[in-house]
């Protein structure tokens, strides 16, 4: 089974083929093709490729499926006894991402 560990938007993730992934918000249309060239590990068949920092010639393939924001997270700050509260919301933005290939370095 192949997988590769990627980085993209501050953080790490471990893909293989045909998986779908919510990753940070990415520009491009749904439908259309994005390549991530930071690839850190690459596995095939039992043979490991760790990169220093990245593996060479290595890429990771994947069609943008579809964009959106993720469940609203409050943030609530308070002071005790002070009277200060303080309330606000967020929703992350995040494209989902189905990976098609792994190519390996020749």
């Amino acid at each position: 089974m192949a997988y590769a560990v990627i980085r993209t938007g501050g953080k790490q993730y471990r893909v293989t083929p045909g998986e779908l992934l919510r990753i940070e918000s990415l520009k491009g249309e749904p439908g259309s093709q994005v390549e991530f060239s930071e690839v850190l590990l690459t596995s095939n068949e039992g043979t490991v490729q760790v990169g220093r920092p990245t593996v060479a010639g290595a890429r990771v393939v994947a069609q943008i499926v579809e964009h959106g924001r993720e469940r609203k997270i409050l943030v609530f700050k308070k002071k005790r006894r002070k009277g200060y509260r303080r309330k606000r919301g967020h929703r992350q933005a995040f494209t989902a991402v189905r990976v098609q290939d792994i190519s390996l370095a020749h």
